[in-house]
């Protein structure tokens, strides 16, 4: 019984020693702008290389839902940007992206990228688009 609580005791004196604690990093630059008609500019930049960027601007949606808004037509936020940081191996990332009507755009040279089309699937998807269109059936 005595070692049972000895023990109990150790582990929890070693659960609260003191952890380690990080400093915090410095934001080296910060810029944030909002305009009246929804449009927005905002960057920072860190003590440790991150970097962020990103601008937005209200426009009329190419595919409006069937609902709209006050005004009569619908709106959507259009965001483009970018971040970069170096990985914890040393490689440097950058990402670019667009937000819009199609959705996330990333890129970057870091992105995975889907192997090429097999070359009989190819041919298939080339003899399907040579047939001419067929009429809708009822």
């Amino acid at each position: 019984m005595k070692t049972c609580l000895v023990i109990s005791m150790l582990v929890a004196l070693a659960a609260a020693r003191p952890q380690k604690v990080e400093e915090p990093i410095a934001i080296v630059s910060q810029n944030s702008d909002q305009g009246p008609d929804g449009s927005y500019v905002f960057s920072y930049e860190t003590a440790n290389g991150i970097r962020s960027e990103t601008t937005g601007e209200v426009r009329p949606n190419p595919n409006p839902p069937l609902t709209k808004d006050a005004e009569g037509a619908a709106q959507i936020v259009v965001s483009r940007g970018s971040y970069s940081y170096t990985a914890p191996d040393g490689t440097p990332i950058t990402l670019t992206y667009i937000a819009d009507e199609n959705g996330f755009q990333p890129q970057g040279d870091h992105l995975p990228v889907a192997p090429p089309i097999p070359a009989a699937i190819q041919r298939a998807l080339d003899y399907i688009a040579s047939l001419p269109p067929q009429k809708n059936r009822k």
